[in-house]
């Protein structure tokens, strides 16, 4: 008598499942979003037909490409100057002892876990403490505060997996440490400091709260004019600006993270 082999039903794994829905409760909004910014009626309710219109009337908006411009100047000012300090700092950090650097280390990430709103108030208040006028570049001296930290730590991560022993060996063959630095241990953080720097930018230009509150009249950034525009209702050219805006802080996120990894494998082998 042949007796047939019971079949096996799959089993599901509840990680899988959960994974699942925590990927679709991230996600779908962002593919809603880009779904109705084809969307032929200029009611993102109702869907009339696809079309690219919406793309092409971007970069005939006078408002739209003075915010750009605001943003691109204040990011890359922000993050030119963060490089500068938070190489020194995460190297200062990494390879010197002084008094009160456990104290110094934690004030100096205390901007990665402290709440916007408190930096923004925060700055806010130095600002008309010391009757510093509202303008652009206070936008950028308030981005250069939670830019700085960020540039440090990847900086810091990147200090960590080095030789120290490289910049002794220098020295002993006659460099300055001037020179052991710059053409030593600079290339070696590069990466590290390339990284840092395209994850504070994508952090800089979509940031709102903070250029919120320290913004003069006129300087308008990309994420303000998207929130004061919605105010009257989420229209196609704003889904389409939005998904832009995802689109290039998602490819130069991608891009910090392939720099980075190729340089700790680098640095590994």
């Amino acid at each position: 008598m042949n007796i047939s082999p019971s079949l096996k039903k799959p089993r599901v794994s509840w990680q899988a499942v959960f994974s699942l829905l925590i990927f679709v409760f991230m996600y779908l909004p962002i593919l809603v979003l880009g779904f109705y910014s084809f969307n032929q009626s200029p009611y993102s309710a109702t869907w009339q037909g696809f079309t690219l219109d919406w793309y092409g009337k971007l970069f005939s908006d006078d408002r739209i490409l003075s915010a750009l411009q605001n943003s691109m100047i204040v990011a890359g000012c922000a993050v030119a100057i963060s490089a500068v300090l938070g190489t020194l700092m995460a190297v200062g950090l990494a390879r010197y002892e002084f008094p009160g650097k456990k104290l110094y280390r934690g004030i100096a990430y205390l901007p990665l876990i402290i709440p916007d709103i408190a930096i923004a108030v925060a700055t806010l208040v130095c600002l008309a403490a010391f009757a510093i006028p509202l303008s652009l570049w206070t936008i950028v001296a308030a981005h250069v505060v939670f830019c700085l930290a960020y540039v440090g730590l990847v900086v810091g991560s990147r200090l960590t997996n080095l030789d120290p022993h490289l910049e002794e060996a220098a020295l002993d063959l006659g460099a300055t440490p001037t020179q052991a630095f710059i053409k030593v241990l600079l290339p070696e953080l590069m990466p590290g400091i390339v990284a840092g720097c395209l994850l504070a930018f994508v952090l800089s230009l979509d940031d709102f709260l903070i250029s919120s509150f320290t913004a003069g009249s006129g300087s308008n950034t990309l994420p303000m004019e998207i929130f004061s525009r919605i105010r009257t209702g989420v229209k196609p050219d704003i889904n389409a600006l939005s998904v832009m805006l995802i689109s290039v802080s998602a490819i130069v996120a991608i891009v910090a993270e392939l720099i980075r990894a190729s340089g700790e494998k680098k640095t590994f082998k």
